[in-house]
């Protein structure tokens, strides 16, 4: 007996398999974003996801919430691609998208700096970077 077939984990059966995806998709409404209503319901359930499992990655959901957000991140930049601009009028665009004001972002960084951000006084620096990239589900590199 070869070595990688001992230390192989044995593969569930497909039905198994079919069982199991077919009851998560009952459960989550949603298992590919392909419409701006499976967005919606995959945006929602992101949003109770993430006020359960928070910045805990070793969260049992943690791993639902990273496939949710991944087939949501598909679909955006599909439907709706960021467009290769400067970074104040990323933002802009994003905070349009999402229908958000500048006091709605005080989760980045303080409205005041939001607003010399769009007004061009003031860089992103990379920590508010960071938090407008996970707001977003966007890369950081797009705001620097």
């Amino acid at each position: 007996m070869s070595t990688l077939a001992a230390t192989t984990p044995p593969v569930p059966e497909v039905q198994a398999i079919l069982q199991a995806w077919q009851s998560f998709h009952d459960l989550i409404g949603v298992t590919t974003v392909r419409t701006e209503a499976d967005h919606a319901r995959a945006s929602a359930t992101i949003a109770r996801l993430l006020d359960v499992v928070g910045e805990d990655e070793h969260h049992p959901l943690a791993e639902v919430l990273d496939f949710l957000s991944e087939q949501v991140r598909h679909y955006e930049d599909h439907a709706a691609p960021i467009p290769d601009a400067p970074p104040a009028e990323v933002l802009r665009f994003l905070m349009e998208q999402h229908g958000l004001r500048q006091e709605d972002l005080s989760d980045c960084a303080p409205q005041s700096r939001i607003s010399d951000i769009l007004l061009g006084r003031r860089e992103v620096s990379k920590a508010v970077a960071k938090r407008l990239a996970q707001r977003f589900r966007v890369r950081a590199d797009v705001f620097l």
